[in-house]
């Protein structure tokens, strides 16, 4: 009897973990900023360095946690993950003090909703799939662009109707009902019931013409790091990353400041996340005919573009450049995930994913971190977020260069040696 092919309920996992984790842990962010200031006296940069905080610590016990990736796979991950999300979340609802604020996403970003975040599942997607890849990986992201298509706009109306800790506390209730199950769905690899990738069936196997090198002869951790390419990808993509958060966090805000409706702030988060969603056919379809590298300098190109449209309708207060450039900056958003997950696969193989992206996403995330208490800082003194975000489009174009300068990191002593 044919043995199940559990890849696709590995994706299904992921569309649900990466909605969680980018609704509890960013889209959200934007959401609360005004009505936790004001009603606390807080400064912006104070508010958004809580989740800034939390990002950075959760990319610090990556390294731990792709350990554990590699030897036990997501499952344990997520079930520690949602509890303490979602006890940190219900905390958030309750506390008034910074002094209470900061420890509590200190201890969420260690050990909430980074142990069910696109590092964890998406490394999971990896072990699945080799020649699918760029389709799993692209609609496991599905669930990034649901975060930012539904979750902005539904909470913005429980915040503004029922007042910011309601708003956490649902965002509690949400993480303990919807991701803890998750957690039965997660497995590590194929090879553990004894499967192939892609779904292979028994008794046959890849063609391996179809396959990178990197399959047949995939880097360890300590090998990866001593490539120039490991280090192109990790100060790349963590570029792309500071850019794409500070607008995610900052988007609302800015609207705002720009003289639009709180409202209009979260429609264009919602057609952000329609455009990120609508994207994933296309570089899921561009990844089977292109090389990633080509693929990553057309999708922040795009987001750059529309981080200029949302400047020119700041501007002159014009609702409809602002929608499109949230749609153009979301639908190059949308190729993250499987542009970037696509490279480490291809470039270092499945086998140790896990550790290498543990390593590697300290340094990649410390921009997602800093950049938007960087950006809330320059909004505080100047009183705008014209320069932050003229500042945002060159960063993307950046970090875009810095990837397609890098190559397959293949040499045959390195790859043989231990």
């Amino acid at each position: 009897m044919r043995k199940p092919y559990y890849g696709w309920w590995i994706v299904l996992g992921a569309i649900l973990c990466n909605f969680a984790s980018l609704s509890v842990g960013q889209s959200v962010v934007g959401v609360f900023t005004q009505p936790v200031t004001e009603s606390l006296g807080w400064k912006v940069w104070q508010y958004t360095l809580g989740p800034s905080i939390a990002v950075g610590t959760g990319a610090l016990s990556s390294v731990v946690v792709g350990q554990v990736l590699d030897t036990r796979g997501p499952r344990p991950l997520i079930f520690i993950g949602s509890i303490v999300s979602a006890v940190c979340l219900f905390l958030l609802g309750t506390q008034s003090s910074l002094i209470v604020f900061i420890p509590i996403y200190l201890i969420a970003g260690i050990g909430g909703w980074n142990l069910f975040s696109s590092f964890v599942v998406n490394s999971a997607v990896n072990k699945w799939f080799v020649r699918k890849r760029g389709w799993a990986l692209a609609l496991g992201s599905a669930g990034i662009s649901l975060g930012s298509l539904i979750t902005p706009l539904v909470l913005t109306g429980v915040v503004d109707n029922y007042g910011w800790r309601t708003g956490y506390f649902t965002l509690s209730l949400f993480v303990l009902l919807v991701v803890f199950p998750i957690g039965i769905l997660m497995r590590r690899s194929p090879e553990d019931y004894g499967l192939l990738p892609d779904g292979v069936k028994e008794g046959q196997t890849h063609n391996l013409e179809d396959l990178p090198v990197s399959e047949l002869s995939p880097l360890n951790r300590s090998q990866a790091i001593r490539t120039r390419s490991f280090w192109l990808l990790v100060f790349g993509f963590a570029l792309i990353s500071s850019g794409l958060m500070s607008v995610l966090i900052h988007a609302i805000p800015f609207s705002q400041g720009a003289g639009f409706a709180r409202t209009t702030g979260a429609i264009g988060l919602s057609v952000n996340g329609l455009a990120n969603l609508s994207s994933k056919a296309v570089w899921g379809f561009g990844l089977q005919r292109f090389h990633p590298r080509i693929l990553v300098i057309v999708a922040y190109s795009i987001s750059a573009t529309g981080v200029l449209f949302m400047l020119i309708a700041g501007s002159y207060t014009l609702v409809s450049p602002l929608l499109v450039g949230f749609f153009l900056y979301g639908f190059g958003f949308g190729g993250t995930i499987p542009l970037s997950e696509s490279l480490w696969a291809r470039y270092f193989g499945r086998a140790h994913i896990g550790s290498i992206r543990g390593v590697s996403h300290p340094v990649t995330i410390l921009g997602s971190a800093l950049a938007p208490v960087l950006v809330g800082v320059s909004f505080d003194l100047t009183q705008t977020y014209r320069p932050a975000f003229v500042v945002i489009m060159f960063i993307f174009l950046l970090g875009a260069a810095l990837v397609y300068s890098s190559r397959e990191p293949f040499v045959p002593d390195l790859a043989s040696s231990s």
